[in-house]
């Protein structure tokens, strides 16, 4: 009873929070979208770092510890070499002050590109909402030990994150952001020493973690090691979450700093989760493959002190809802931005582009909770989501910023062959339970992506300097490709 008392106080201060800035700051599009482009470095650090750390972070590590030990960490590896390309184009994002990623793929190549990506978008997103739903429905089953069903819990993470991201939008994700990254790195790292003392001293971890058959790979091969390193890499490079985070800076100056901030918080907490999902691997033994995803859960809950443990599940909390905020918030904001107002109302006015941005939340938010069924399994469901992103956005974003001689057609065929190839792989593996020639999708559908971008742009003409000038100068005032 105390952890959940604990999180629904947790969640009350979430609720409030955000109507008080609604009813404050909420009055412009930008506020809602962008929070009025007004965050500072300190404010970008907490909300990237919150938007990254999911509850893939909290259910796919624990699996992967389950199985392969710190061997997992490759998975999570890819995310931070992500972010540290990302440093160098962080300013240059900025600079462009528009609201989305298929603003800068349709200022770069065409309207084609806006829209491809921002189907890709919302499948990657929704499926990435769909498993922070499950996540949190697996919390208060494990918490109230059984009395609230995964299912009703699931109902019921569902609808705080739809009505929390409804009151206002980036505002209140971004600065509640700053407040669950701090809960996060100090719950997780209190934590350790005492899950270290609960379980027996290291003598008994050493004993009892799983074996490994390679030093580094662990029990993974090679194929299935990068397979989880690739698309952590790609969604980090493309994240959406992160560039409409980079459109809300004060400046290009904030936010190339956050990045600095965010990728030694990225790695400090990453690191921190695995000790956490290792140590309590050797604790927890004999789990069913279904349940290995819950050893960090099972720690705050069984593993430590009563006070850490309540610490640490609020931790969790934040984790899983600040991430379904934002990946709820960005394909909104994709669907209003980037299809109702480029195609059918240009004029939009800002009290309707945050009614309809409402609207479109709670319409993703029930798809969402639609394709809880479709990967009973966090893991799986974390990587196709990366991976049709990855695969299917960011060959083509890199070279806006990478490849002057990207063409309008490199670039719209490079995102529908990586996103078509990732989606019927995926359903193959779903139909007969297994990958075609073994291969995860992103092998696959990388291949694809960087081939059509490549060959397709070197077979025809090279675009002209207005294409691509504006992502390689220093171009001060905004694009407006309205």
């Amino acid at each position: 009873m105390t952890y959940l008392i604990t999180i629904i106080a947790y969640m009350l201060v979430l609720f409030v929070f955000g109507l008080r800035i609604a009813r404050k700051r909420l009055k412009e599009k930008d506020d809602f979208l962008v929070a009025g482009r007004s965050l500072t470095a300190p404010v970008l650090v907490g909300t990237l770092l919150a938007s990254w750390i999911g509850s893939g972070d909290i259910f796919s590590v624990s699996d992967l510890s389950y199985h392969h030990g710190y061997s997992s960490l490759i998975g999570s590896a890819g995310g931070w070499v992500g972010i540290i390309v990302v440093f160098f184009i962080a300013g240059r994002v900025r600079r462009f002050g528009q609201f989305t990623v298929p603003d800068i793929l349709e200022a770069r190549y065409n309207h084609w590109a806006r829209i491809l990506a921002t189907v890709t978008t919302i499948i990657a997103y929704v499926t990435i909402v769909s498993y922070q739903f499950r996540g949190g429905g697996w919390v208060l089953n494990i918490i109230t030990e059984g009395k609230i069903s995964e299912k009703e819990g699931i109902m019921i993470v569902a609808v705080f994150v739809i009505l929390y991201t409804l009151l206002a939008g980036m505002l209140s994700v971004a600065y509640l952001d700053i407040f669950n990254g701090l809960i996060m790195i100090t719950g997780v790292f209190l934590a350790i020493p005492f899950l270290i003392n609960h379980v027996g001293g290291m003598e008994f971890i050493t004993a009892n973690v799983t074996e490994r058959a390679h030093p580094f790979l662990g029990n993974m091969s090679l194929i299935q090691a990068m397979g989880y390193f690739i698309p952590t890499l790609l969604l980090a490079l493309g994240n959406g979450n992160m560039y409409q985070r980079f459109f809300s800076a004060k400046n290009e100056k904030e936010a190339k700093k956050s990045v600095v901030g965010w990728v030694i918080g990225v790695i400090i907490l990453g690191i921190g989760m695995q000790t956490l999902a290792v140590v309590g691997s050797s604790y927890f033994k004999g789990l069913a493959k279904a349940d290995a995803g819950k050893i960090i859960v099972l720690v705050a809950h069984k593993g430590v002190p009563v006070v850490i443990g309540c610490l640490l599940m609020a931790a969790i909390v934040a984790i899983i809802i600040s991430t379904a905020n934002g990946f709820l918030l960005v394909p909104a904001t994709n669907v209003v931005r980037d299809i109702y107002q480029r195609f059918i109302n240009p004029n939009l006015s800002d009290k309707k582009t945050i009614f309809l941005s409402r609207f479109i939340v709670v319409i993703l938010g029930l798809i969402a909770y639609g394709l809880i069924s479709f990967y009973p399994r966090v893991l799986n469901a974390a990587y196709a989501a990366y991976t049709v992103y990855g695969a299917g956005l960011t060959p083509a974003l890199m070279a806006v910023f990478f490849w002057k001689r990207a063409t309008v057609k490199g670039g719209v065929l490079s995102i529908t062959g990586g996103m078509a190839t990732t989606v019927i792989w995926e359903i193959i593996n779903k139909s007969l339970g297994y990958f075609p020639l073994g291969l995860p999708s992103v092998y696959p559908a990388l291949l694809v992506s960087i081939t059509l971008l490549i060959a397709v742009s070197l077979m025809t003409p090279k675009p002209s300097p207005d294409k691509w000038k504006p992502f390689f100068t220093e171009k001060k005032k905004p694009l407006d490709i309205e």
